[in-house]
């Protein structure tokens, strides 16, 4: 038996969403203004539009797990456990991959 063939697919898709909704949801809870419940619900229903929208292209296979509330390479680094050591004492996962993705800021005198 072969695999079935395939004709249309992509890569990936953008995941800011067309109103960039993912960001304006994490910079929200950065700030403490969006609930962490808020936020994901925003990422989950951002993932399901796109999937949807992709089934409805008439793709023949739709990429999954392509998504990421910062970056691809960060998620990896976590993946891994290999987020910066100045991250290590914060408990909580999301916080902590926050904070990795974050730098913190320096004035301007010690730059």
């Amino acid at each position: 038996m072969t695999a079935p063939n395939f004709t249309r697919t992509v890569l990936g898709v953008p995941r800011i969403g067309p109103r960039r909704e993912l960001k304006r949801a994490i910079e929200g809870y950065w700030k403490g203004s969006t609930s962490r419940a808020d936020l994901e619900s925003t990422a989950a229903g951002l993932r399901r539009a796109q999937w949807a929208r992709l089934v409805g292209a008439g793709l023949d296979s739709v990429p999954t797990n392509t998504f990421s509330y910062y970056d691809q390479i960060l998620d990896t680094a976590e993946m891994l456990g290999a987020l910066p050591s100045r991250v290590s004492g914060i408990e909580d996962p999301l916080d902590r991959y926050f904070a990795a993705a974050r730098v913190p800021r320096r004035s301007p005198r010690s730059r």
